[in-house]
C-alpha cells in the first residue's frame, strides 16, 4: 500500500489441546515508520481448505494487498501446524479459530473483522461466525467455493475405490503434495461420517444480521456444485443491515486456477464498497457490461 511499510512476522501459537501448535503469518501495515499499537485495530483471517496451507493459491498475494492487517495460518495437522490431521473434524477448526482470535486479541489487541475462507474453511468460517461469540462480531465474510449441501460429500465416495476401502477397512490413504512435500494422510470413515452430520441450514435463520457476505464460485467446480452458491445467496440475502453479494466465474474450477488475480481484485473491490456502505444484495457488478 502506498506510503506504508509491510511488516511480516511468523508466529507459533500454543494451543489449549496437548501436542498442538498453530503456525501463522501476521502481515501488518506500518504507516509511520515506527511500530504502532494495534489495539482495537481490525484484522483479517485468511483460511485454507482441505490439503491447503497458509500460502496456498491466492492467500499470500491477497495478504500483501489487503488494506488492513491480516493473519493466515495452517489449521492443526496441516503443513507447519502440529496435531492430528483430519479430513472431516470441522469442530477442530472452530476451536483453532477461537485460539487464533484470542492470540491476536491478547497479544496485539486485534478485533477479527474480516474472514476470507476457501472450500472446507468456508464451512468452518460460517459455523464459527454463527456459533462463536467472537465469530459473531465479524463484519465481512468472503465465502469461496463453499459447500452448503454437505450430504453430497457422500457422492464423492459412491462406487469408488476410496469408498470401498472405507467400507472394508474404515479408512484409506490419501496421497497429496502439500507445499512441495509428498504426503500420505489417513482419511478415517468416522471423520467423514462426522462431517456428513453437519447441517448448514442455520444460515437461513441465525446467521448474524450485520455480517456482509461475498460468495465466489467457479462454474466449472466439479468438487462443490456451483448451485450451492445460489443457495447461500438465497439464504443470506434476506437480512439487514447485512448483505449478500454473489460472484460466479464462468471458466473457473474449485481452486480458481488461472483466475487468482480476478479473485483478489473482486475481494478488494467488494471490501472497499462494503467499507463505504455502498454494498447491497445481488450479483457483483450488477449493471456492468462484461465479456459476453
Amino acid at each position: 500500500m502506498r506510503g506504508a511499510t509491510r511488516i511480516t512476522s511468523r508466529h507459533v501459537i500454543e494451543h489449549t489441546e496437548p501436542n498442538v501448535q498453530l503456525v501463522g503469518i501476521l502481515e501488518q501495515w506500518d504507516w509511520s515508520g515506527n511500530a504502532q499499537s494495534s489495539h482495537g485495530s481490525k484484522v483479517a483471517l485468511i483460511l485454507h481448505g482441505t490439503l491447503g496451507h497458509k500460502n496456498y493459491l491466492y492467500q499470500k498475494q491477497l495478504a500483501s494487498r489487503l488494506p488492513m492487517d491480516s493473519f493466515r495460518f495452517d489449521f492443526r495437522g496441516n503443513h507447519e501446524s502440529t496435531g492430528e490431521w483430519s479430513i472431516g473434524k470441522i469442530e477442530n477448526d472452530l476451536v483453532d479459530l477461537d485460539i487464533v482470535a484470542e492470540f491476536l486479541r491478547s497479544r496485539y489487541g486485534y478485533i477479527v473483522a474480516l474472514v476470507i475462507a476457501h472450500s472446507r474453511a468456508s464451512i468452518s468460517a460460517l459455523r464459527w461466525i454463527n456459533f462463536s461469540p467472537t465469530g459473531r462480531k465479524v463484519e465481512w465474510l468472503v465465502n469461496i467455493s463453499g459447500r452448503y449441501r454437505i450430504e453430497k460429500i457422500r457422492e464423492l465416495y459412491t462406487n469408488t475405490e476410496r469408498g470401498g476401502m472405507l467400507e472394508k477397512q474404515g479408512h484409506y490413504d490419501l496421497k497429496a503434495n502439500v507445499a512441495g512435500r509428498d504426503l500420505t494422510l489417513l482419511a478415517k470413515r468416522e471423520d467423514i461420517e462426522g462431517i456428513l452430520q453437519l447441517d448448514q441450514s442455520f444460515v437461513w435463520d441465525t446467521f448474524p444480521s450485520h455480517t456482509h457476505v461475498l460468495t465466489i464460485h467457479g462454474l466449472k467446480d466439479t468438487l462443490v456444485p456451483p448451485y450451492d452458491a445460489i443457495i447461500y445467496a438465497r439464504a443470506l440475502s434476506n437480512r439487514a443491515p447485512g448483505t449478500h453479494t454473489l460472484q460466479l466465474i464462468e471458466e473457473a474450477d474449485h481452486n480458481f486456477r488461472g483466475f487468482q488475480n480476478e479473485i483478489i481484485e473482486t475481494i478488494l473491490e467488494w471490501l472497499a464498497s462494503a467499507q463505504r456502505g455502498r454494498i447491497k444484495n445481488g450479483i457483483w457488478r450488477a449493471g456492468v457490461s462484461g465479456k459476453l
